[in-house]
């Protein structure tokens, strides 16, 4: 059996390497990792041992969401307390970042999406 240690990073294309660069570090306070090794790309934004790897995409235009009856990544979930799951929905109200809020009973969640559509979570499990 292997053990894992943790998740790396979730790899991502985007349609702006720098827009959505940006983005991510003005948003969700992730730190710009690794470019003196690898340059501009991968573009690599990580929050403690979390990351996420942007590359360019061939294409401008983007594919639909897929619904739950399609075989494939719903959306990407990052776990915070619950002082900044609170602060988080000021800051997108702020932004004018449409999000949408769920109790899962065990947690709370508000989904919304980046510039290039991808579905992003933020949860708590604290109440």
């Amino acid at each position: 059996m292997i053990k894992i240690d943790h998740i790396d990073h979730v790899a991502l294309a985007v349609k702006d390497l720098k827009r959505s660069m940006q983005w991510y570090q003005e948003v969700l306070g992730l730190e710009r990792r690794y470019e003196e090794a690898w340059g501009e790309v991968p573009t690599m934004l990580c929050a403690g041992n979390t990351c996420i790897a942007l590359f360019p995409t061939k294409t401008q235009e983007p594919k639909p969401t897929p619904d739950y009856d399609a075989v494939a990544m719903r959306h990407l979930a990052f776990r915070v307390g619950r002082k900044n799951f609170e602060g988080a929905q000021v800051e997108l109200r702020n932004r004018g970042i449409a999000f949408e809020f769920e109790d899962h009973d065990i947690a709370h969640s508000i989904y919304f999406s980046d510039p290039d559509g991808h579905r992003l979570e933020l949860t708590t499990y604290e109440f």
